[in-house]
């Protein structure tokens, strides 16, 4: 009962951020989705730091970001499995972490668009 009240509200915060659930028959399809959905984000990162890394090399701030971009993948990487943890064992599980790993990244990436301009 607690894990599906606290799935309701972790779909609704998604929601909310404006990040429509995906669709599916299945858990497992509603998970795939998710996951589809964290690779497309963090392929945009990845794009994004091509051109924000040298940036900030030019700016002479090359060497902080970088240390600041390891410090935030360990941060995304802890606070998405904290968040996922309370559905341990539950098929919902993958969706809560790829869901937080989606809208982190994504919000990293926004970041990054300061440096890559």
């Amino acid at each position: 009962m607690r894990q599906a009240a606290a799935a309701t509200v972790v779909l609704g915060f998604w929601a909310s951020m404006g990040h429509a659930a995906c669709p599916g028959a299945s858990q497992a399809e509603m998970n795939e989705c998710a996951a589809a959905e964290y690779q497309r984000a963090d392929a945009e990162l990845n794009a994004l730091w091509s051109y924000a890394k040298p940036s900030a090399d030019q700016m002479g701030v090359g060497a902080q970001l970088l240390d600041a971009q390891r410090k935030w993948i360990a941060y995304r990487d802890a606070a998405c499995t904290a968040e996922a943890e309370m559905f341990r064992g539950g098929s919902i599980q993958p969706l809560v972490w790829f869901q937080c790993m989606t809208r982190l990244t994504a919000q990293r990436s926004g970041d990054l668009r300061n440096f890559s301009n």
